[in-house]
């Protein structure tokens, strides 16, 4: 169902000045963030009413213009990445910070995936009769103002701006000091797009302030303007988030990520599963941490799984059974375990069969992504259904645990929480709803 409405192009509100290296005192702030706030729920207001052909129309303008201002997008980038390089950041971390050609391209071709979904706005996902003749219906409608707080990954920018835009919702965006330049010369093209659509370009606002105060601010929920906080980052931010925030949250702690090779496993599958799940991109939340090998398939899997990680220039932390298959593994200590590495380590450890697999990732998994590799459907159906994480796959590597890879366009984001939003975090979990009652007459005896 579409929603007509004509939309002026509003004028951003009045900033408060700021000092060249983007900060501001803690009165500049408050009134920067307060002006930010009001503007957004305006501008949310009027989204919610936007009918799906002035959303493609921005959508489509808003991918032309980051794929014109490529040189200044790059530009920009190399400043955060030199800033970074000379304050001593890991490699991994550089590696979500950097852009190139082909990732700018990867962000134009994002908004351009997402303009092609379906508007969720306004379906109607149940209707029913009373026996009283009254019809119900439930319907979707946008969150309303969505608050974003990231690091490091610039496309943040680009993906946030897509699907808030596509559900009604206006965002405010916090992105992270290392990646300032990058997400403002992102953000300006944006709003080339908001402009060029006729939509409120206070519908997607970058915190224009490296000032820590703002996050504060958009925890409390900005003098009430805020409906959602989504944090995608490292786990001090999230972390933080979880215990401050004063609206929902839609996050995840950590991707502690776990690939199972059962005893009914194909060795060439488990092969190419495995080091794609770790070795692909080390620094997403879905890389594989740790890989659980089934005793009874340990003395024809684990020497060459183990090996091929080592050769391909993987840390390998084991326990005694699998230090013993290769002198370069390292011992594992309790914390391995448990931690989120996002960099090339992975903890490794031999299991006895898919029960205890189980037991293992219940006890230090993340609920974030699981995956078993197996030929036996009925141990592929057990760990299915009893692995407690948002997305659990079969076969498959954990990589796929990404909006795109699930047809959502992007992702704001992935949940491990149990209200609302699950997973990856597209369009329609970035829509609540509301009932609809048609009547002819009826009052309540």
């Amino acid at each position: 169902m579409d929603f007509t409405m004509n939309l002026a192009v509003s004028t951003p509100p009045k900033r408060a000045d700021k000092t060249a290296d983007g900060t501001a005192d803690g009165s500049d702030a408050a009134a920067l963030m307060h002006e930010i706030g009001g503007g957004a729920k305006a501008a949310a207001r009027a989204l919610a009413l936007a009918n799906t052909a002035q959303k493609n129309s921005a959508l489509a303008a808003m991918a032309a213009a980051i794929r014109g201002r490529k040189e200044e997008i790059l530009a920009a980038n190399a400043l955060d990445l030199a800033e970074a390089k000379a304050a001593g950041a890991t490699s991994a971390f550089l590696d979500r910070l950097a852009l190139d050609e082909r990732r700018i391209a990867a962000m134009a071709d994002g908004l351009e995936v997402v303009r092609a979904l379906a508007d969720p706005v306004g379906e109607v996902t149940e209707r029913w009769t009373r026996p009283n003749g009254m019809t119900i219906e439930r319907v979707r409608v946008p969150l309303g103002v969505i608050g974003i707080i990231y690091e490091s990954r610039p496309n943040v920018t680009a993906d946030a701006a897509a699907l808030c835009l596509k559900s009604g919702n206006a965002a405010i965006l916090r992105g992270g000091s290392e990646s300032y330049r990058s997400n403002a010369a992102i953000h300006a093209a944006l709003a080339d797009g908001l402009r060029a659509g006729n939509l409120p370009e206070a519908s997607l606002t970058l915190v224009p302030t490296r000032d820590r105060a703002a996050v504060g601010m958009m925890l409390a929920g900005l003098d009430g303007t805020i409906d959602v906080i989504v944090p995608r980052g490292g786990k001090s931010l999230v972390a933080r988030v979880q215990a401050e925030a004063r609206v929902p949250v839609f996050a995840h702690l950590e991707g502690i990520c776990h690939v199972y090779v059962d005893k009914a496993a194909d060795p060439a599958m488990a092969k190419t599963i495995v080091l794609n799940a770790k070795m692909r991109r080390t620094g997403v939340c879905g890389a594989a941490e740790t890989l659980l090998v089934d005793r009874a398939a340990a003395a024809n899997q684990l020497k060459s799984l183990v090996t091929m990680l080592l050769d391909a220039g993987c840390e390998v932390r084991g326990d005694a059974a699998t230090r013993a298959v290769d002198a370069r593994v390292k011992p594992a200590s309790e914390d391995d375990w448990s931690t989120e590495y996002l960099d090339a380590v992975i903890a490794a450890k031999v299991v006895d069969g898919v029960d205890d697999a189980i037991r293992h990732i219940e006890r230090y998994g993340s609920h974030h992504t699981d995956s078993i590799v197996t030929q036996d459907e009925a141990t592929a159906e057990k760990f299915l259904r009893e692995v407690d994480s948002a997305i659990v796959l079969h076969n498959a590597s954990t990589q796929f645990a990404d909006g795109g890879e699930f047809g959502f366009g992007a992702e704001i984001g992935i949940a491990t929480g149990r209200f609302h939003a699950r997973g990856p975090v597209g369009l329609d979990q970035l829509t609540s709803f509301k009932y609809r009652i048609h009547g002819t007459g009826q009052i309540r005896p």
